[in-house]
């Protein structure tokens, strides 16, 4: 019976995939059919359904993404930018530098890939075409950054994995081999990202450097400006303000994820109305569309998806592939790579929400009996998903910068695989050197 719910749940999700159905209808359709089929009441899908929207840290989803539809409103976007070139300043490919930590500043904000490729996009593809970029360039280097959106805190795909992977425990023989593991919590993801999507900037940014260099990109001035730094570091004070509020609150533990995604929704009304005065009603109500659009169709997803992987863990299936993982070989550097590639072509066609809820209850029952700490996996598979964004045919980052850039996908694709490249790369060094990810959540407590 294992086998054949294997071949019903996936099989039947993948053949909707392709037929064309939503990736929500895919599975919860494949889930209703194996129901069925185990002479389950159907009524029990609907009260999963509805019980894995009842977790209190879930709310910080909608408050997250209003938040940063928000703060692009209120122009701090905006000045995160003007900031960010002025930092680049006579680097080598200074503006593809600057898109780069622009998208870091803005994904402190905004925990979401497209967002921040559009958000910085729409400054960034233009002022570099202006300096004499090739637009596909351009485009390219904004796309490959913009993933940085869901690894820099506050993130929803890591809001997303402590949720999946609070309520799988350790097994037991894990816990005979390895002893007690750690806790997983949406604080401690939230610090442990942070020297990880540092290192994946910084690969972006050694790439951009070289391919600038051969290209003859230079730097937008032939020194730096302290004076100039000083002047923009004054207008963005209120912008540099917002992650320091959202994250310093979360780190020193003043308030909750959820609390803190509250503040930076008023914080972000504040300043847009009685600071810089450039948000107005419209906007306001622009924005709270976008949130209710985003929000609906991720908690669709997160319905589907948590029927689909209680399933999976009710019969066995993750128990059943860590078996047959594990005969194969015990070298934790080989399943690293292995669950890389894995990742990386399930990032290609699958939605990042989605991908995780179905992923996280098979990879986390292996990765306990290598003895692995579960907030280090969870940092890693963000980071390899968050390459997934610029990367075709799904590639969601890409065709936002194609409809800001106005280069085709093709073009697009054809100058981003270095970027893709040097993000693999910097998963690599995360994955296997787990003391970069692990180190500053013991500094603070964690």
């Amino acid at each position: 019976m294992e086998a054949y719910l294997t071949l019903i749940l996936f099989g039947g999700f993948i053949l909707m995939l392709i037929l064309g159905a939503p990736i929500t209808v895919s599975l919860a359709g494949a889930a209703m059919v194996s129901y069925l089929v185990l002479d389950k009441n159907p009524i029990a899908l609907v009260q999963i359904a509805f019980t894995s929207v009842g977790n209190f840290p879930l709310m910080a989803l909608p408050a997250f993404v209003l938040a940063g539809a928000l703060m692009e409103a209120a122009g701090i976007s905006k000045r995160l930018v003007d900031i960010a070139e002025h930092l680049a300043g006579p680097i080598t490919g200074g503006l593809g530098a600057a898109t780069i930590i622009a998208c870091v500043f803005f994904g402190s904000i905004s925990g979401s890939g497209p967002a921040t490729t559009a958000a910085v996009g729409m400054l960034m593809i233009p002022a570099m075409v202006k300096r004499q970029y090739d637009r596909n360039y351009a485009s390219a280097v904004t796309a490959a950054s913009g993933g940085l959106g869901i690894l820099i805190p506050p993130s929803i795909p890591l809001v997303i994995f402590g949720i999946s992977s609070m309520g799988l425990k350790p097994p037991a023989e894990a816990i005979a081999l390895h002893g007690q593991f750690a806790s997983v919590s949406i604080p401690k993801l939230f610090v442990a990202s942070v020297v990880p999507g540092l290192i994946i900037a910084g690969s972006l940014i050694t790439m951009n450097y070289f391919i600038s260099k051969k290209n003859g990109y230079k730097g937008l001035t032939d020194t730096w400006s302290f004076s100039d730094i000083g002047t923009v570091m004054k207008k963005g004070v209120w912008s540099l303000l917002a992650p320091i509020l959202i994250l310093g609150g979360i780190y020193s533990g003043i308030f909750t994820p959820t609390e803190s995604a509250i503040i930076a929704v008023f914080y972000s009304l504040v300043v847009g109305f009685f600071i810089h005065k450039e948000m107005n009603i419209k906007q306001l109500f622009k924005s709270l569309s976008t949130t209710t659009w985003i929000t609906g169709r991720v908690l669709l997803i997160l319905f589907a998806a948590t029927v689909f992987g209680r399933l999976l863990v009710e019969q066995r299936i993750p128990a059943m592939i860590t078996e047959n993982l594990l005969s194969i070989t015990d070298s934790m550097h080989l399943i690293w790579l292995l669950m890389i590639g894995f990742l990386i072509f399930v990032g290609m066609f699958m939605e990042t929400l989605a991908a995780i809820m179905i992923i996280v209850p098979v990879l986390l029952p292996i990765m306990y009996m290598l003895g692995a700490d579960p907030t280090h996996v969870g940092i890693v598979v963000v980071a390899v998903l968050s390459i997934g964004f610029a990367t075709p045919p799904l590639g969601e980052n890409i065709f936002v910068a194609s409809g800001i850039g106005g280069s085709s996908v093709e073009q697009i694709t054809s100058r981003i695989h270095p970027f893709v490249i040097a993000s693999v790369i910097g998963v690599i060094i995360i994955a296997f050197f787990p003391q970069l990810t692990l180190w500053l959540p013991s500094l603070v407590g964690y």
